[in-house]
């Protein structure tokens, strides 16, 4: 079972982790995290402990920052949340800002231990504000990161299959691999039953904002007692997510350069296991060349619906990107100026207007991705 809390000296941090809505809403955040103590790492044992660490660092770190909207960031995060998560990210290669791997994959809990990976037994970790909706973000993602699992195995059997020219099995893990595909997309589907736009868009988006590629934080953080310059890091993204940087590789799929700049990037976020597996599929022989060369149409066909599975997840998350950022965007516009929904959510982040969280230009790179994806199939 998922560890939750971390040993009793770091007491201090889950508590102000697990008041976090509470204490971000009631502008105390930043109050309490001054009145912090110092805590030293070394207490932290395992992989699991420090991955737990992490998240709570990270989620501290992202309300501290935010606690006052866009117009009211801070330049500088105090040395006793500074230096610990920047040693915790260190120990894990992980940056120290909160990404997909703390946000999605180390944030979840079954609420019955012996009960099933399905959304009416699972919870979060820790939380920020934007209640259900935030809850609803996190764990369809998280279901839509489960769908892919077959997929991953089929990359491997794939990758095997065209070192040993074992086309049977090839031809199997192509069509798993599909499968899964549209699985993941079925999964991303559920989104809208979980996540209300405008808090998406109003609430929860900015507390996924990072420090590069933000007009309200141009000059990135400071973190006090790690380095006096500051840094720039990138704010939580679905990109940080190694499946579909995986798939594409798989599938020898090349982004037009812009694109596949921000991509590459992005897999510095993701941990250090991940990244080297996504390595690994990259340096394989190339699948679609062995397509190519066999000749054979049943592997075509296979390959093809690999691509166009992907291409439709895409298209299919372009049109969830519309609904809870554009549409969202323009209701929020005509929300009353000081009307209840006005006032209690705050005013909606200007400086994302038109990019994702990881600060990509959002439209632009998701259609241009989706369209190489297309142009990624085979032509009988």
């Amino acid at each position: 079972s998922t560890k939750t809390e971390l040993p009793v000296p770091y007491g201090p941090w889950m508590e102000i982790a697990h008041d976090l809505p509470q204490l971000i809403t009631s502008h105390r955040l930043r109050s309490r995290v001054h009145q912090m103590p110092q805590l030293s790492t070394r207490h932290l044992r395992g992989r699991e402990e420090l991955h737990l660490a992490h998240l709570v660092l990270s989620f501290i770190t992202m309300g501290y920052l935010w606690q006052e909207g866009e117009e009211g960031t801070v330049k500088v995060l105090p040395r006793n949340l500074a230096v610990p998560f920047w040693e915790v990210s260190q120990a894990l290669g992980l940056p120290p800002i909160l990404s997909h791997a703390d946000f999605v994959l180390a944030n979840w809990r079954r609420k019955n231990p012996n009960g099933p990976l399905e959304i009416d037994n699972l919870d979060t970790i820790i939380s920020l504000p934007g209640g259900e909706s935030l809850r609803g973000f996190i764990l369809v993602t998280l279901l839509v990161e489960k769908a892919a699992v077959p997929g991953f195995k089929a990359i491997v059997e794939a990758v095997h299959a065209v070192l040993q020219l074992d086309e049977e099995t090839l031809h199997r893990a192509l069509q798993e691999l599909a499968e899964a595909i549209r699985d993941m997309s079925k999964a991303l589907k559920r989104m809208h039953d979980y996540v209300d736009p405008a808090v998406f868009y109003a609430v929860i988006r900015i507390f996924l904002s990072g420090w590069k590629d933000n007009p309200a934080m141009p000059d990135g953080l400071i973190y006090e007692g790690v380095s006096d310059e500051p840094m720039e890091y990138s704010g939580g993204s679905a990109a940080q997510s190694t499946i579909l940087h995986a798939f594409d590789e798989l599938l020898g799929i090349r982004h037009s350069e812009e694109s596949a700049a921000f991509l590459h990037r992005m897999r510095d976020y993701m941990p250090p296991p991940h990244r080297a597996f996504v390595e690994e599929i990259r340096r394989a022989p190339s699948l679609k060349q062995h397509v190519l060369s066999s000749g054979d149409t049943r592997l075509h066909v296979a390959f093809n619906q690999c691509v166009s599975a992907l291409a439709d997840f895409r298209s299919y998350h372009i049109i969830i990107v519309t609904k809870y950022i554009t549409v969202a965007k323009a209701k929020a516009g005509r929300a009353e100026p000081g009307g209840k929904s006005g006032s209690s959510m705050g005013k909606p982040p200007s400086a994302l207007e038109a990019k994702g969280t990881g600060g990509s230009h959002i439209f632009s790179f998701l259609k241009s991705i989706r369209d190489t994806t297309r142009e990624g199939m085979i032509s009988a």
